[in-house]
This record gives C-alpha cells, sequence and structure tokens, in this order.
C-alpha cells in the first residue's frame, strides 16, 4: 500500500475514526512537521481540535535518519542501547545531541504555539498521529510526553508502520491504528508517491486554520 501524500494519508486515517467525531472530550495531537499534515486532514473530517507535542529524534553520527534515541519536550530520554553499543556511540556525542535536540524541540514549540495555553490533556482522549513509524523512538517519547499530561485514553494513528517498532507501541497505548504494515520496511517515505518534507511555514498555516477545530 501506498499514499498519493501526506493529505490522502490522512483521509483514510479519518475514515478509521469516525467513531470520534465530534467528541468534545477528544483531541488529536500532532507530531510535527510532517505527522501535522496528517493530523490536519484528521481534525478536519472529524471536527476535533489540533495541536502537537514536539518530541525529537536523536539521530546516529553521520546518518541523521537513523534513530538511535529520542526525547521528550522536557529532554526526557528514550534510547536503544544496543544500537548505541554496535555503533560505539559514546556519551560526548549523546549529551551534545540531547542539548541541541531539546533546543530544537523548544524553538518548534514556541514558533508553532506561541499564542495557545499550555497543553490540557487531563481526562481527555488523545488521538496521537503522525505520517509513519519506523524505530519508534520518537513516537515512544510522544507518548512520554502525553501521559505526563493524564489523558484518560491514547490512541495511536499512523498510515503505516515497521511491525517490530508496531508491536512495542501497542504496549504502551490503549489503542492502535495502522493502515499497513509492511512485511519489508525501508523508510516511511518509501509508501508516499510524494514525500515532501514540510516547513515551520506549512505547520503555521495548519495550525492556525485549525484553531476553530471542534467548537
Amino acid at each position: 500500500m501506498t499514499f498519493k501524500n501526506h493529505q490522502e494519508a490522512g483521509q483514510k486515517l479519518a475514515q478509521e475514526l469516525k467513531e470520534f467525531k465530534n467528541q468534545k472530550d477528544t483531541i488529536i495531537i500532532a507530531l510535527p512537521r510532517g505527522g501535522v499534515v496528517n493530523a490536519f486532514e484528521i481534525a478536519k473530517e472529524l471536527n476535533l481540535p489540533l495541536d502537537l507535542v514536539v518530541p525529537r529524534k536523536i539521530g546516529a553520527p553521520g546518518h541523521e535518519e537513523y534513530a538511535i534515541g529520542a526525547i521528550t519536550e522536557s529532554g526526557e530520554g528514550i534510547f536503544n542501547q544496543s544500537a548505541i553499543d554496535s555503533l560505539n556511540i559514546g556519551q560526548e556525542y549523546l549529551n551534545k545531541k540531547i542539548t541541541e535536540e531539546k533546543k530544537e524541540a523548544e524553538r518548534r514549540l514556541k514558533t508553532y504555539r506561541p499564542d495557545r495555553p499550555a497543553l490540557n490533556l487531563k481526562n481527555k482522549t488523545v488521538i496521537i498521529v503522525d505520517d509513519g513509524i519506523a524505530t519508534g523512538l520518537t513516537m515512544q517519547a510522544a507518548i512520554k510526553s502525553v501521559k505526563e499530561k493524564q489523558p484518560k485514553k491514547i490512541i495511536v494513528a499512523v498510515p503505516v508502520s515497521a511491525k517490530d517498532s508496531l508491536k512495542k507501541i501497542k504496549e504502551l497505548v490503549d489503542q492502535v491504528i495502522c493502515l499497513h504494515t509492511p512485511f519489508f520496511f525501508g523508510a516511511v517515505g518509501a509508501f508516499y508517491e510524494t514525500f515532501e518534507q514540510t516547513p515551520d511555514e506549512k505547520v503555521i498555516e495548519l495550525m492556525a486554520k485549525s484553531k476553530n477545530f471542534g467548537k
């Protein structure tokens, strides 16, 4: 299965989430940047509020797309220790990347939701959306950030995921909705006909357009 683009993937996920349409205690939480495009389509179709959390991936030296860890918005880390050991990655590199990515998370939060109140998820059903799951570490960090805010229920909704990663995610949340778990998984972008990078400006635009969703 491949998706035409982020918009189509989001629309297909929305069809699987129809039961949550107009539910007052439900909120869509996106992972920037690509996941915001998917999540916007879901929030629009279901008339649900849209917001975001900003976990950050820690990439391997010389291969940034390969996650060896991820951090929550507060900088708490989740790591693949076996990958770190096999690549002989030292603590100095990890500390440097954690500092860099924490600063980037702070920048994105200020950029994407400058005039919004603190995120309140207490006793809500939270649907976390991304454009796909590869190692699953960034999603795990997102789940951790959401759990700290005491939601009633957590659902993860993604178009595509690596099988092993999805198995781990299912252990952490109440429900998972995934449209495609291929036998061979290379990268998330391989399952989109068009997989464009999402600039800050697009995220800001979609967040502004979604302000009245769910009201």
